[in-house]
This record gives structure tokens, C-alpha cells and sequence, in this order.
């Protein structure tokens, strides 16, 4: 079992960057698939990004690919998303999950932890 803690959300202006971290207890860590996930006001949770337990393999929703990455310190049983190019329409509670890596990676069923979520403002 393991418990994600988020931190690192905050306010910025559109174009800037933010990096969040998700510290998780346990001493299974590197056994979990990771996810990220936003939820805006009004809106359902959606998929941000995910990596494997071993980092090796990660995952990107269309909508940040290539301005998000993902990654991973087992040794420090910490999960990061460094985002950057940040737009209005990013602006969410940001929430870290931890589950199985599965096919269903984009949804929210194979992720049995959640943390309690971060704010990420992008103001114009």
C-alpha cells in the first residue's frame, strides 16, 4: 500500500512552468504504475500522464504531450511532472495516483491510491 502526497502546484502566468512532485509511502513503490490526473471545475478527471514502475515506459495525454514529462525517483519514492508552456485551459487540481499499469492506463480504474490533489492555476 501507498499513500501519494502532492505538492508543488501554485499560480503562473500562461507560458511559464511548474514542477509537481508526488511523494508516496511505502516500501513497495517502484511495484506501482503512476499516474497523473487534472480535474477543472465542472469537469471530470482526466488523464495527464503515466509511467511504469520501472520508469522505463510512459504515457501522455494528446493535450500535453510533448510540454509535460514524467518521471520517477524510486530511490526517493517520488513521482514528477514537470510541466511546462503552461496555457489557461491547464488550470486544474492536479491529482497523483498509484495502481498497475494496465491497458486502461487512461482511466482512472486501475489506480487503487489517490492522493488529495494540488492546485494549478495558468492565468492569462
Amino acid at each position: 500500500q501507498v499513500q501519494p502526497v502532492e505538492s508543488g502546484g501554485g499560480l503562473v502566468q500562461a507560458g511559464g512552468s511548474l514542477r509537481l512532485s508526488c511523494a508516496a509511502s511505502g516500501r513497495t513503490f517502484n511495484n506501482y504504475a503512476m499516474g497523473w490526473f487534472r480535474q477543472a471545475p465542472g469537469k471530470e478527471r482526466e488523464f495527464v500522464s503515466a509511467i511504469s514502475g520501472s520508469g522505463g515506459s510512459t504515457y501522455y495525454a494528446d493535450s500535453v504531450k510533448g510540454r509535460f514529462t514524467i518521471s520517477r525517483d524510486n530511490a526517493k519514492n517520488t513521482v514528477y511532472l514537470q510541466m511546462n508552456s503552461l496555457k489557461p485551459e491547464d488550470t486544474a487540481v492536479y491529482y497523483c495516483a498509484a495502481g498497475a499499469l494496465r491497458s486502461d492506463y487512461s482511466t482512472t480504474r486501475p489506480y487503487l491510491y489517490w492522493g488529495q490533489g494540488t492546485q494549478v492555476t495558468v492565468s492569462s
